[in-house]
């Protein structure tokens, strides 16, 4: 680690990221006051329990490294509040003390091996971004809908057939990025989620939306591209601000005439 200017327990900042660590130097654990931790972009294989010691950070990025377990000690991290970012590692689960984490806004953990997400997931109510992206996931805990808060949710390249009827209990939801899975159904809660601005659902297995879709009239992109769809809820007329719609390579979609419609409002429609 380069030499520092300053004592230890006066550092509040730290930024060492895309260097050649493969371990987090012992100093970063006498930085008692650290309140930004920024190591990605290293080589780092493990995060050690001594992570607990830095009691008062509220943002960690361990981003583009080589992890393969995030220790349960991470829940021990009370202060953390803004972000905490795990993406492109190699870890399989997160352990579930990381629902103590119950002031985190922000969280990554996408581009790794995960298979499952523990229900303890559904303690961070104040979270306003996940992203879990690219992983193995086959389904979502309900718990998840415990979420209050979540603006963001992204699924993008898992292996979901379904997702719970978990929506009701996301108000705030203004993303959902569910493109690249096997889902066959979108669950009716979804329509429950009327600040819902973008929903791309491409790439998946559709047959059908559900015939309540047009409650959600926030909403500006539907991302349809190639799924099973054979036909569509005239309910989508009540999106009187849709923006854009994508129905492209549904082959067995019946495409029907009131579609015009929604041009005449504005919205760019792809067949």
């Amino acid at each position: 680690m380069p030499e520092l200017d300053q004592p230890l327990s006066e550092i509040t900042d730290l930024n060492l990221y895309d260097n050649m660590f493969s371990s987090i130097p012992d100093e970063v654990f006498l930085m008692h006051n650290l309140e930004i931790l920024n190591l990605s972009g290293n080589r780092l294989q493990s995060i050690p329990p001594e992570i607990q010691t830095l009691c008062k950070v509220k943002m960690i990025d361990f981003g583009h490294n080589q992890i393969e377990t995030v220790p349960a000690e991470i829940g021990k991290l009370a202060q953390l509040e803004d972000y905490l970012y795990l993406h492109n590692n190699r870890f399989h689960t997160v352990p579930p003390e990381i629902g103590q984490l119950d002031k985190l806004k922000y969280l990554n953990l996408s581009d790794n091996s995960l298979t499952e997400l523990p229900a303890e997931l559904g303690g961070l109510t104040r979270m306003v971004e996940l992203r879990i992206m690219n992983n193995q996931l086959t389904a979502l805990p309900e718990a998840c809908g415990k979420l209050v808060n979540l603006r963001e949710l992204h699924l993008k390249k898992n292996r979901l057939s379904g997702l719970p009827e978990i929506f009701g209990g996301l108000p705030r939801l203004r993303v959902l990025d569910a493109e690249d899975n096997q889902l066959l159904h979108v669950p009716e809660s979804v329509t429950e989620c009327t600040r819902l601005r973008r929903l791309n659902l491409r790439n998946n297995r559709l047959s059908g939306l559900p015939e309540r879709i047009g409650r959600l009239t926030n909403l500006l992109e539907l991302d349809l591209r190639s799924n099973h769809l054979t036909e569509l809820p005239e309910s989508l007329l009540e999106i009187e601000g849709l923006e854009r719609l994508d129905l492209r390579w549904n082959h067995e979609l019946t495409v029907p005439g009131w579609l015009q419609r929604l041009e005449d409002n504005g919205c760019i429609v792809y067949v």
